[in-house]
């Protein structure tokens, strides 16, 4: 798209400024009534009522709560943009007046504080606003969006589900998809792209080692499962270290470890969970095959009394980060905001099933990060060595109207981008 004719396009629809009412209001109301994952039934159905008064025609529960909106607007390309619904078992912290003060059963049955603490309000705000400029300048572009309202993203499962419900057969079929986050790496006001992957494929892994219990003060007539998970926790980092091409990126983190009851009695069992992640496919299976063969060699060393039980739950690809779509969009979006506000990006090891999209469907795809962080607060950070609140943080605060404003101005570059242009 020619560069005069995006600026029309951004101009010709409704201004940022005269939406943020409304939009802040819708802000506020998300983030005071969070909904946990694979509950979102009232988020969603707030959204799909504004996404009708907006001429969109819409379907619930796909996937779950996720809900499709479609806007046809002649011959041109088909655009999915996707926003997430779910808010996360945390207890709000931050002392905002708006702050969350709902609470749930979590999955293990127990009362938990509920909170928006990875910004997805945000999202679904900005997801909104740019709906609205999309609707109410229908002269301006010529195509088909696909607004995706996604459940269940915080769990890794919800953009499966919705494909699995026919989203792409259902559905017009996406030529691009595009999402954005926002994070407290980068000020309000800016936005950051990256080329190829960015975020990246996540394996949960559950360990069973089994000893043979006894007393600590005859360890010889035991088989101690607890100096087992030890070294097996050792001989795991050697997956990293000595096993991978020091130039791939991968990670084997074990985050959970439970055996024992008592100082002086040796258990029978101990239970270990790991968080695996890594960007290429065949690094993913090598440290699949790694654990699985690490774990049983551990075992059979300590004279295990039965083979470790090893399950696998296969998470989130990686996302990856189309290369020319993404030039196309950090040209856009660097016409929209100024040069200075649109920088690069770090690949990261969180994950994000957006990139299930685009390895589903075989079309491009590309996530922006949204810089939601207080200016001033920020450069604070950065001179003294301090970090802001990260993101499942009990205290994550963006700065409201600067990251929403930017988020709507963004998004909305973005799509036209991708859109044929009227004639």
């Amino acid at each position: 798209m020619l560069a005069s004719s995006l600026l029309f396009l951004l101009c010709a629809a409704p201004s940022v400024d005269t939406l943020y009412p409304d939009l802040d209001a819708l802000y506020l109301q998300l983030h005071q009534a969070p909904e946990l994952s694979g509950r979102e039934e009232k988020t969603a159905a707030l959204l799909a009522e504004r996404m009708k008064k907006l001429g969109f025609a819409v379907t619930s529960r796909v996937g779950g709560f996720g809900l499709v909106a479609v806007l046809k607007n002649g011959e041109g390309p088909t655009v999915l943009v996707r926003t997430d619904l779910d808010g996360l078992p945390v207890e709000e912290k931050t002392g905002l007046p708006y702050a969350s003060k709902q609470t749930a059963l979590g999955d293990d049955g127990q009362k938990v504080g509920v909170m928006h603490a990875c910004g997805h309000d945000v999202h679904m705000t900005v997801w909104l606003g740019t709906a609205t400029r999309l609707a109410k300048d229908p002269g301006g572009w010529r195509g088909t969006l696909v607004f995706v309202a996604q459940p269940a993203e915080e769990k890794g499962t919800g953009a499966r589900a919705m494909i699995a419900d026919g989203l792409f057969t259902r559905f017009p079929r996406p030529s691009v998809a595009i999402a954005l986050h926002n994070t407290n790496n980068f000020p309000a006001g800016s936005v950051a792209l990256l080329k190829g992957f960015a975020l990246a494929a996540v394996d949960t892994v559950d360990l069973t080692l089994y000893g043979r219990g006894g007393h600590a003060a005859y360890p010889h007539n035991a088989v101690d499962p607890i100096v087992l998970a030890a070294k097996t926790v050792l001989s795991l980092q050697t997956l990293v270290s000595r096993e991978m091409n020091p130039l791939e990126p991968a990670v084997v983190t074990v985050g959970s470890i439970h055996g024992g009851t008592k100082a002086n009695i040796i258990p029978d069992e101990v239970k270990l969970q790991l968080s695996v992640r890594s960007y290429r496919p065949e690094v993913r299976l090598a440290l699949r095959e790694g654990i699985t063969r690490i774990v049983k060699a551990e075992a059979l060393a300590a004279r295990s009394p039965k083979e470790p039980l090893i399950k696998i739950e296969e998470g989130p690809h990686a996302v990856f980060n189309d290369p020319d779509t993404t030039g196309r969009l950090a040209a856009a979006v660097s016409q929209a905001l100024g040069a200075a506000n649109v920088v690069e990006a770090e690949r990261v090891m969180g994950a994000e099933d957006f990139g299930e999209y685009a390895r589903a469907g075989g079309f491009p795809g590309v996530m922006l990060w949204l810089g939601a962080a207080d200016p001033a607060k920020y450069a604070a950070a950065k001179t003294n060595g301090g970090a802001m609140a990260a993101m499942h943080s009990p205290f994550f605060a963006p700065d409201k109207e600067r990251t929403l404003k930017t988020g709507v101005t963004t998004l909305t570059a973005a799509v036209l981008e991708l859109l044929q242009p009227a004639r």
